[in-house]
């Protein structure tokens, strides 16, 4: 299984998720992180396992 970490820009700082999704969580936490004010460029990154 791939696992998944989310990373995004809010408030002109960049920001990584603490934790690791599997592909369907991670693209849910994009589509959540999208629609908030103050959030750009989000994006999941594909991370080896203990990354």
């Amino acid at each position: 299984m791939k696992s998944f970490r989310v990373r995004w820009t809010e408030d002109g700082q960049e920001r990584e998720s603490a934790v690791t999704y599997d592909a369907t969580c991670a693209e849910e936490r994009v589509n959540e992180l999208e629609a908030r004010e103050g959030v750009s460029n989000v994006r999941s990154v594909a991370v080896k396992p203990g990354e």
